[in-house]
């Protein structure tokens, strides 16, 4: 990964990662989320997943959650887990406050080269002027590129359409110290494959009682835990690990005796709010720092991310990954 000034267009910081790490080598993996999600469903019986099945009330009826949605239809379960994203039901059911806006907004985009796109398996990222952004090759056609920063009234209608979205990030980065090549990228972006929003994040404060987290047979995981900026590129990878522990401490429970009763479901849900509890907290802590700090304009920030800081948050973004959440 080489992190360039995006005032002067030098490079303010490098790191492998491929470095060892607690668990071995670092890798990283870059996966299209349509094809993860295609992945993840083909193991799964058919039938499994249902559809446009939105929650519009949550109650307890002794040991069993009674889900209603939207559609008239009710659901009763044993163990109820909320991967409903940053606008969680089961969330706010559970009490922790709605995620907050961090006061910046980022575009996304895929730029398609049938004929190969030229650049090495690197991350490339430009921080300062008031915006962060980055280019990463997903694949040896497909090119995945960011761009984070500081929406003001002198953007004007930029966010009204896809198109002045496009046409504002080339504008700013045009303005800065960009190579053509990851301009490049965002031109060559099908309107399609562009999409934009405000970053937000949970109080990390909300996140130290363990009730905030589970109750009875309910828990929440994914973005509906831990919603973050995206500086560390860990919000599916964490989701991923929520994942493997959550399977891990309802597999043990459910082994046990042949079955598991409210109590054991209670108390393996209780085991993986304590395992994820301090991890989200330091995530969503990390990402909204190096955020912070990449993007400033405060020039006594700008001259200690310029002359002391980069490599550390560079550092920072591998150090984060390098976590081992278990096996099944």
């Amino acid at each position: 990964m080489i992190t360039f000034s995006a005032a002067t267009g030098e490079a303010a910081a490098k790191v492998s990662l491929k470095m060892q790490g607690k668990s071995g080598p670092h890798e990283i993996r870059t996966v299209k989320r349509d094809f993860l999600l295609q992945t993840l469903e083909n193991d799964l019986p058919k039938g499994t997943i249902r559809y446009s099945s939105k929650i519009v009330a949550i109650e307890e009826d002794g040991n069993v959650t009674v889900v209603h949605l939207a559609d008239g239809s009710i659901i009763r379960t044993k163990v109820l887990i909320g991967c409903d994203g940053v606008n969680s039901v089961v969330a706010k059911w559970l009490g922790l406050p709605k995620p907050i806006l961090s006061g910046r907004t980022a575009t996304r985009g895929l730029a398609e080269y049938p004929a190969g796109h030229g650049f090495g398996p690197e991350i490339l990222q430009f921080i300062g002027q008031g915006f962060r952004s980055g280019v990463l090759p997903c694949s040896d056609t497909s090119v995945y590129w960011n761009y984070t920063w500081y929406p003001s009234p002198a953007d004007g209608d930029a966010e009204e359409t896809v198109a002045k979205m496009r046409g504002h990030v080339l504008d700013k980065l045009r303005a800065a110290k960009i190579p053509a090549a990851a301009l490049d990228v965002i031109q060559r972006s099908e309107m399609s494959d562009v999409v934009s929003s405000p970053l937000r994040f949970r109080w990390p404060l909300a996140l130290l009682r363990r009730g905030s987290i589970t109750r009875g047979g309910v828990c929440v995981a994914g973005d509906a835990l831990h919603p973050m900026t995206p500086e560390l590129g860990q919000g599916g990878c964490s989701a991923l690990e929520d994942g493997v522990v959550l399977a891990r401490c309802l597999g043990e429970a459910f082994a046990a005796g042949g079955g598991a009763g409210h109590e054991e479901v209670r108390a393996a849900l209780g085991k993986y709010a304590e395992a994820r509890r301090w991890r989200s907290i330091q995530l969503i802590t990390a990402a909204y720092v190096v955020g912070f700090i990449q993007q400033s304009n405060n020039v006594v920030v700008k001259f200690l991310r310029d002359k002391f800081l980069s490599p550390l948050l560079a550092k920072t973004l591998v150090a984060m990954a390098d976590y081992d959440c278990g096996t099944l």
